[in-house]
């Protein structure tokens, strides 16, 4: 039988196996301590799984890593688990082991009364077979910095003396954490950043460190960007990963420091939420390169768990919802949601799938609770059914209780 565990002392198979994975082009760097394993490389925790319990047995056959986080779902902060660096060696593949690493993951994230998991998959594909779907979407805009003169004219901005901006280190990450709050209220799935996080992730990058940047207005930090400089000189792009802001104002002048660049790059490339308006800030919408590209994945942990845990609008209810899920058992069947006096409980049920008010698969459900799409969505494009003898009401209370919402997780790890 399979032993899934802990890597501790085979941390340099762990790299070889992740090396080999994501970076086959540079080959498998000699395995060196002191430059793999910096601070940003030893977040989380690193699991295998291997042939036997042997403790002998230093061959895992697959391996991945999980980060514990906490991300924002519907008003609340719930326990989030992100699932990174799955990777197996050519000699092990396709022997089911990444579908048994993927069950135990869930198991243990279980154990620690995680309600979701996230990941960023190397094919969609390959993750929705196991219950992960989509849980937002990337807008890339990409355009000439001169485009962006509307924002310094709207700020009355033109020269770098009449902003507050200042270059922020990474032990200086507090000063953001009130703008970042306003942004994670916003977004679903946003995450609860610690002070390892915002160090050795977002001040942090895997080969260099990017520029941060805030903007100051009445003493109080009300915006930033992270931005990388890619290219040479004469075909040089600026490469907005992060912009965070309290308000429209704020997002001016942010997007007037980047105009300012105008001199120094030929491009700016912003990855953003779709309910940013940037195009429909510029005069010549026209000239933007926008591109949509699936973001991260999500997947609920336990469903009785995580449909307990939630805030619901202010009204009573009762539905029953069969869900389908390939690798928990313990989510695979019908369960009775209760709503009563802003209280609820969700159980398994004896009765049968068919007569449940609605009826989808792990994934949608996922889809449905963090808010990335709406019930009427889900059943246009036939990922959710009305039981046939559910009640007239059932579809419309279950649009009620989770509500369409903006979802935005952009960071990778």
């Amino acid at each position: 039988m399979v032993d899934y565990r802990p890597i501790t002392d085979e941390r340099d198979v762990f790299h070889e196996y992740r090396s080999y994975a994501f970076q086959p082009e540079d080959g498998v760097p000699a395995y060196d301590p002191d430059e793999h394993e910096m601070p940003r490389a030893t977040l989380g925790s690193r699991r295998g799984l291997y042939a036997s319990e042997a403790a002998d047995d230093a061959d895992p056959r697959c391996v991945c890593r999980h980060y514990w986080l906490e991300s924002h779902v519907r008003g609340d902060v719930h326990r989030t688990a992100g699932l990174a660096s799955v990777a197996t060696p050519p000699e092990y593949r396709r022997r089911g082991h990444v579908r048994q690493l993927l069950a135990r993951s869930l198991a243990e994230y279980r154990d620690h009364d995680v309600r979701f998991s996230v990941l960023w998959p190397f094919r969609y594909r390959f993750y929705r077979q196991y219950g992960w779907d989509t849980a937002n979407r990337v807008h890339a805009h990409e355009f000439e910095p001169s485009l962006l003169s509307v924002a310094a004219d709207a700020t009355g901005v033109t020269n770098a003396e009449d902003a507050s901006f200042r270059r922020l280190e990474a032990d200086e990450y507090d000063r953001l954490e009130a703008a970042y709050a306003t942004h994670a209220d916003r977004y679903g799935l946003a995450l609860e950043r610690d002070a390892d996080w915002w160090r050795y992730r977002i001040f942090g990058g895997s080969d260099r460190d990017p520029f941060v940047y805030a903007y100051e207005r009445d003493g109080d930090i009300a915006g930033y960007l992270v931005y990388t400089m890619d290219g040479e000189q004469g075909d040089r792009r600026m490469d907005v990963s992060e912009l965070v802001f309290v308000d429209h104002d704020a997002l001016l002048s942010l997007l007037a420091f980047c105009y300012r660049h105008e001199s120094q790059v030929q491009r700016v490339r912003f990855d953003l939420p779709a309910d940013v308006p940037l195009r429909d800030l510029v005069r010549d919408p026209d000239e933007i390169e926008t591109s949509v590209s699936d973001g991260p994945m999500v997947r609920i942990v336990d469903v009785a768990a995580t449909l307990s845990a939630l805030s619901y609008p202010g009204r009573d209810a009762s539905l029953t919802i069969a869900v389908e899920d390939p690798l928990a058992d313990w989510n695979d069947g019908p369960f009775a949601l209760e709503i009563a006096d802003g209280t609820a409980t969700c159980e398994r049920t004896d009765d049968g799938t068919d007569a449940a008010d609605v009826r989808l698969e792990i994934g949608a459900l996922s889809q449905l609770v963090v808010g990335t799409r709406s019930v009427r969505d889900l059943e246009g494009t036939g990922r959710l059914e009305v039981g046939d003898s559910a009640a007239p009401e059932a579809f419309e209370t279950l649009g009620t209780l989770f509500p369409e919402t903006d979802v935005y997780l952009g960071e990778f790890f």
